[in-house]
């Protein structure tokens, strides 16, 4: 077992790393009380029902699996079930699933009375190195991801890695694009350990580290007002390459695998090309340069005709800076056609 602990003043938690944790929930979450459990229809059905009968008054919401999810619509529609059931201001929220539900869970939870307890088991790799902690929450709108939430930090994390064994080898790999993207810009002993290709038995390692570097970068800069924007690298054309995701199907973290091939440099793009296909990521996308554009200019990090971006000469060493995105043309027509 590994605690990680946030540092966030009266927002502070643990993040308990444990293999198991599942089972043994309640010595570790407030569960004596009505718990709303959040999951979705991809995950196995006994990691919903083992939180909720721990609980004094459990009460499961399964929404569909995808960002599709992640709506006003079904958020509305958790609300109101929450109201229905009688919950309190005493209650709370407990997310078991991905990244979409983790994000929908932990806007519910802020909202709801203005904010009810709120916990987090994530079951996907994506959302046990990233997304789990640090306290953002949202839901999307108009095709624009993550446009409508609040910073709303959980008041505990439980990664527990057997949940990872039912997953398939793209959605780990969508995962670990994340991870990747933390070794590049913040450890190079990380990058290593994919450069070297040591993926499976090094798992607990590179989920670790990636947290400690999230954790850290949080508690320096909870609100992404300056040094949490390093989290963003491979995001910005990412995220362009995602709003057209009903065309090339592809996930998140793959569009964020593409994203980060413009970002380093000419030296170092060889190695991570080598590294994404060692793991069956892409390194370009179907897509018109244009397309990917206009997309990304409707990005909600977006100041204007600017945009900070992040970009990576070294595994470990990272460069930020503000650009017009008129600048980043020439690199997305690097993975556009």
């Amino acid at each position: 077992m590994n605690i990680l602990h946030m540092d966030l003043g009266a927002d502070s938690y643990d993040i308990v790393i444990e293999r198991g944790a599942l089972q043994k929930a309640d010595e570790y979450l407030e569960l004596d009380r009505k718990v709303l459990v959040v999951t979705d229809g991809g995950v196995p059905k006994e990691y919903a029902r083992t939180v909720a009968a721990m609980a004094k008054d459990g009460v499961i919401v399964t929404v569909s699996q995808g960002e599709d999810s992640k709506s006003i619509a079904q958020f509305s529609a958790i609300l109101s079930r929450m109201l229905k059931e009688g919950f309190s201001r005493r209650d709370a929220v407990v997310a078991v699933g991905g990244g979409v539900v983790g994000d929908l869970a932990g806007f519910v939870a802020a909202s709801y009375m203005r904010g009810v307890d709120f916990y987090n088991i994530p079951t996907t790799v994506l959302s046990q190195v990233d997304s789990s902690i640090g306290g953002k929450t949202a839901v999307n709108l108009d095709g624009i991801k993550n446009i409508v939430g609040a910073f709303y930090q959980p008041k505990k994390v439980l990664v527990d890695l057997d949940l990872l064994k039912t997953l398939d080898s793209r959605l780990v790999s969508e995962g670990l694009a994340e991870a990747l993207k933390m070794g590049l810009t913040s450890d190079a002993e990380l990058f290593e350990l994919f450069d070297k290709g040591n993926i499976n038995e090094n798992m607990d390692e590179i989920i670790t580290r990636s947290l400690m570097i999230k954790k850290n970068v949080v508690e320096q800069d909870e609100k992404e007002q300056g040094l949490r924007k390093i989290l963003n690298f491979g995001h910005t054309i990412g995220h362009g390459i995602e709003a057209h995701e009903e065309r090339h199907g592809l996930y998140h973290g793959e569009c964020v695998a593409i994203g980060m091939v413009p970002m380093v440099s000419d030296d170092l793009r060889p190695r991570l090309i080598k590294i994404l296909e060692s793991l069956r990521l892409p390194t370009a996308v179907d897509l018109k340069a244009d397309e990917i554009y206009e997309a990304m200019t409707h990005d909600k990090k977006g100041e204007g005709d600017q945009v900070t971006v992040i970009t990576v000469s070294e595994p470990g060493e990272y460069e930020m800076k503000k650009v017009r995105f008129k600048e980043l043309y020439p690199k997305i027509q690097m993975i556009g056609i």
